[in-house]
């Protein structure tokens, strides 16, 4: 198997880095080849713009989807993004590594979603979910956060922790035709002891080997839907 690990966390000795590492060291030990992109250290730009591509279909008006379309027609995607977009179709399963910032994922991440997930190859037209783009791959969201497992849930004083990561598993993966994995968590991270970090990473190591067992999230198929997206009804 192919393995890409986008990784987004500006503290090189974080936890999250040990969690790269750990995934890096027990996917190569089964035999796998991995590849990492490490967005801070590669100072990778998250801004998406009219630079990214070296012509332009109309270069009065930027829509930046549709110049992502001719981008990949005409070759003219900016370096660095065609490079991430060549890791990425190379691959057959990706883990997206960060910490959660506010809720959500850090920008430099979600400048990489913007910039790389390209309109063309990735989506387009009726490309999403099961259809997407980039169907028959995996993608594994691996998080470290300061909460305390308690504090998310139904009921919970933050709520679901994948109502934080809808955007991403649902908006993102899944729409672009992943098979998304369960999230891996490593909870409440800064506060506990060197022991309990180090039984994450054990449980993350064990995780990873057992990929091949799992089933993905389920999300919508097309098939659920006729042309105009409307929700099949089906007969009782």
């Amino acid at each position: 198997m192919k393995v890409l690990i986008v990784h987004a966390h500006p503290e090189p000795n974080s936890f999250t880095a040990a969690l790269r590492d750990q995934a890096v060291s027990t996917l190569e030990a089964q035999g796998h080849e991995v590849q990492v992109s490490d967005l801070y250290a590669m100072d990778w730009n998250p801004v998406a713009s009219r630079n990214d591509f070296s012509s332009r279909g109309n270069p009065e008006y930027l829509v930046y989807a549709l110049e992502q379309r001719l981008g990949v027609k005409s070759q003219s995607l900016a370096a660095d993004i065609q490079a991430e977009l060549d890791k990425l179709l190379w691959a057959d399963l990706l883990i997206l590594n960060f910490p959660i910032f506010w809720f959500s994922a850090p920008a430099m991440l979600k400048g990489w979603i913007d910039r790389v997930l390209v309109s063309g190859i990735c989506y387009g037209g009726k490309r999403f979910y099961d259809q997407g783009g980039l169907s028959g791959k995996q993608a594994l969201v691996t998080v470290t956060l300061g909460g305390r497992e308690h504090m998310f849930g139904e009921g919970a004083i933050h709520g679901p922790l994948q109502d934080m990561l809808r955007p991403i598993l649902r908006g993102t993966l899944a729409y672009v035709g992943f098979d998304v994995l369960e999230p891996f968590v490593a909870w409440h991270v800064p506060y506990i002891s060197d022991e309990a970090r180090q039984a994450f990473l054990i449980d993350y190591g064990l995780r990873l080997q057992r990929l091949e067992d799992e089933q993905p999230l389920e999300f919508p198929r097309l098939a659920q839907f006729d042309e105009q997206l409307y929700p099949l009804v089906v007969d009782a």
